[in-house]
């Protein structure tokens, strides 16, 4: 307003044109809840690892968004639906209880309150975003009986490899928003951001096609193992809503997945790209090890396509795999990106 040389109003002009939808724009938000418990990550530190439970969303962020804020509603109610826990914050937490669905519940009316899958957990503030680093470093404390103190290389390890989780900052425009960003990648949990992300001029984009980017070693065989992109970024824009769901969902893979949690992410990842971009993703092989990985219902025919599109060798008699995965699925795979933790060993409780 207080450059325009005709001095118009533009802000008033708005408000009331606007008048009508401001007076009568209600929702319904839970109270913010401060920190996860830690008897809360006790319950779901084995699912979230194994990846039973497909991935942890933290919907954060600013109001920024390119087309309103449903599509905070519908990141939320999309993944909660899936089973995934969601923890939001912040202005996300608030337009996210904006829209109801068919039956006039909200999404917090819809989904119980618990940091479990199937929850919508609103942490509280903006600043709250701290608790949600919190409940990452938790599940590396409790569940794997880590050593916190001084030890950062050695969980942002653990998370990068084990705990999937997954961050959107769909409308970020301030610089706080972006930092939090940048912290949460210091962590390990890759971040989507929105259109307007791509202001910052910064992305941390893998490069899925150069092996020696993803080789890992493997402290129980103790040798190095070139893995699968997951997760692929850490810090991604994306142009629509229907380009950043499925890429969600698949910045939750990580190396250390079962082949009944990766069969589970697998088919939100391949569901939910039939949903929203019509097709099926281009990448999903990649993170096949094994004929387990393949969702169920799909086995076959995805089975099929492996075959005749990606050129791989499969036994029809016993529907197996021989040859094609980019590395072969061990259960007792386990992987560091440290060297000084393959040469030394963990700093576990058990140590001190």
């Amino acid at each position: 307003e207080q450059v325009c040389p005709k001095n118009i109003p533009i802000i008033d002009m708005f408000n009331y044109a606007a008048w009508n939808r401001i007076l009568n724009e209600k929702g319904k938000v839970r109270r913010g809840r401060g920190p996860v418990r830690d008897s809360e990550i006790r319950n779901v530190g084995a699912p979230i690892v194994l990846g039973t439970i497909p991935g942890i969303i933290a919907v954060v962020g600013c109001s920024n968004y390119p087309n309103g804020t449903r599509d905070a509603y519908t990141i939320v109610n999309e993944f909660a639906s899936r089973n995934y826990i969601v923890v939001t914050t912040g202005c996300m937490a608030m337009d996210c209880g904006l829209y109801k669905d068919e039956e006039g519940k909200t999404v917090y009316e819809k989904y119980k309150d618990d940091f479990d899958g199937g929850g919508v957990v609103n942490i509280g503030s903006c600043v709250s975003n701290a608790h949600i680093h919190g409940a990452a470093i938790k599940v590396a404390r409790i569940f794997a009986m880590r050593n916190i103190r001084a030890n950062y290389e050695e969980i942002a390890d653990y998370i990068l490899n084990r705990v999937g989780a997954c961050g959107v900052a769909w409308g970020a425009y301030s610089q706080k928003a972006a930092s939090i960003a940048t912290g949460v990648n210091r962590l390990g949990i890759p971040v989507v951001v929105g259109p307007h992300g791509s202001k910052y001029r910064r992305a941390f984009l893998g490069r899925p096609y150069n092996d020696e980017d993803w080789m890992v070693y493997d402290v129980r065989s103790g040798q190095k193992v070139r893995v699968e992109p997951a997760p692929q970024d850490l810090l991604v824009a994306a142009e629509t809503i229907e380009e950043a769901i499925p890429l969600i969902a698949k910045l939750c893979f990580r190396p250390n997945d079962t082949d009944k949690g990766r069969a589970i992410k697998l088919t939100h990842y391949i569901d939910l790209s039939l949903k929203y971009l019509g097709r099926m993703p281009d990448d999903w092989h990649l993170y096949v090890r094994t004929e387990t990985d393949l969702p169920l219902a799909k086995r076959e025919e995805l089975l099929k396509e492996l075959e005749e599109k990606h050129g791989w060798k499969i036994d029809w008699s016993r529907k197996k795999i021989l040859e094609g995965p980019i590395r072969p699925y061990q259960a007792g795979f386990n992987p560091t990106c440290v060297e000084r933790l393959f040469r030394e060993g963990f700093s576990s409780l058990a140590k001190k």
